[in-house]
């Protein structure tokens, strides 16, 4: 699908998407990024649909040549207690309060999203496969957020974060049913239905 740099001509306009949304475990993570209008890589793509390889060196080039960039995140606990929904919304807005340029028009991937100031914003579902910035911000939020999970796993080896970064995979729930929550858990997620095996 063509990549598009910008939705509007001569104004200035942030990308923002999140990572981490179905995960059993850790923050949710969001970035918002700029990119100036020249900015251009063929390899720019949905970060799920690129190698960790690819992300890390995208990762660089947007930090290094985006007229402005941020990244947030929205602990376990606050997704408890406000909804994984309003989490996410909540990191863009907080990725978007890091930006040291101010957007003229806010690109948003998906289909929910509330007002941010008095800018104007646009969701576009699977935004991250049409616009460069939106596909910018996805990288950055899976990068981010899959370098805390691996830190994070250092302390939680038993949960093998390092290679499902929380999500739920048939190990991380097995783990969580032999060894309990961790205060990284997102503890109204349900995780008993999804569970279909034998833990003998």
């Amino acid at each position: 699908m063509l990549k598009l740099r910008y939705s509007q001509e001569n104004i200035t306009e942030a990308g923002t998407d999140e990572a981490g949304r179905g995960c059993l475990a850790g923050p949710v993570f969001a970035a918002a990024v700029i990119l100036p209008a020249d900015f251009n890589d063929e390899m720019l793509n949905d970060s799920k649909k690129l190698s960790p390889r690819q992300r890390d060196y995208l990762r660089s080039k947007i930090e290094a040549e985006a007229a402005a960039w941020s990244v947030a995140s929205v602990s376990a606990g606050e997704i408890d207690r406000i909804n994984i929904l309003n989490a996410s919304i909540l990191a863009m807005h907080k990725a978007l309060d890091g930006l040291k340029l101010l957007p003229q028009l806010i690109l948003v991937d998906g289909n929910r999203f509330k007002p941010y100031r008095d800018i104007n914003h646009y969701c576009i579902v699977k935004g991250d496969g049409i616009y460069l910035s939106i596909a910018a911000a996805s990288v950055l939020a899976k990068t981010h957020r899959d370098e805390f999970m691996m830190n994070l796993h250092n302390d939680y080896p038993q949960y093998q974060w390092d290679q499902n970064k929380g999500y739920p995979t048939e190990i991380h729930r097995k783990a969580i049913f032999r060894h309990g929550y961790t205060n990284w858990h997102r503890k109204t997620f349900r995780v008993s239905e999804q569970l279909s095996f034998d833990l003998r």
